[in-house]
């Protein structure tokens, strides 16, 4: 069968290239890699999102991004466009956000100011954005969603995106979900990710979490079991 990329729209070239260059790309799971100390750009699981389909460059992993594409593909039908605005975020990357919004509220107590972060932010080593699994989509406000064009893509991905594997983890507080805030540009790539929490559950302990202003209030805080696990009900029977 012959294709005529240049009579193709760039959209379906990058989906088909992608698709079909892609390989066993399944990761394996270790401390170093929940723990996000890794490098993701070298890591052959993990491929660079196209210029077109987010606003910097962003990573994820192989399966996560095939099946966004098609996520996307299916969208583009209903005339909704996704851009994705952050993906996969290693150690230091997550540590550069941390220590950049910890000096920003030097003049509030450690346990205040972590809290403060924890809103929205994650400490380095609990974040789901180590994985290559979780992005977000289009905009970092809640408000951009609850109206408008904001309003019917989040409409569409309620109603299709677990067609693809992406559900919204961190959903609304009223029914007693713990940890972050709900973020509604959230979304995660639970076949993989599910996975990865059970691991990061069997092996993974307050004292891996380290390395970082703050990072001894982790117990305290109750990381593990407020934040890494404060997801939907929903999700966390995955």
């Amino acid at each position: 069968m012959k294709f005529s990329f240049i009579r193709m729209p760039l959209f379906f070239i990058i989906l088909f290239s992608s698709i079909t260059h892609a390989q066993d790309t399944s990761k394996a799971i270790t401390k170093d890699f929940v723990l996000g100390k890794f490098d993701f750009k070298t890591d052959a699981c993990f491929v660079k999102v196209a210029p077109e389909l987010s606003n910097k460059t962003i990573y994820l992993q192989q399966e996560v991004y095939n099946s966004f594409l098609n996520m996307i593909a299916a969208a583009k039908q209903s005339g909704i466009q996704f851009t994705v605005v952050s993906g996969t975020r290693n150690f230091n990357y997550q540590k550069s956000i941390w220590d950049r919004k910890w000096k920003a509220n030097g003049n509030l107590s450690p346990i205040e100011n972590a809290k403060k972060i924890l809103r929205y932010s994650s400490m380095p080593s609990t974040s789901r954005h180590h994985w290559g699994t979780d992005l977000d989509l289009n905009n970092l406000s809640n408000s951009y969603f609850e109206s408008g064009k904001g309003l019917k893509e989040y409409t569409w991905l309620l109603e299709h995106a677990h067609e693809y594997g992406f559900y919204q983890v961190y959903t609304s507080k009223e029914n007693g979900r713990t940890g972050y805030n709900e973020e509604k540009w959230h979304w995660s790539y639970m076949p993989l990710s599910s996975k990865y929490l059970t691991f990061y559950n069997a092996h993974i302990t307050d004292a891996d979490i380290t390395g970082f202003e703050g990072s001894e209030l982790a117990s305290e805080l109750h990381m593990i079991s407020n934040y890494v696990n404060g997801i939907s009900k929903a999700t966390k029977a995955m």
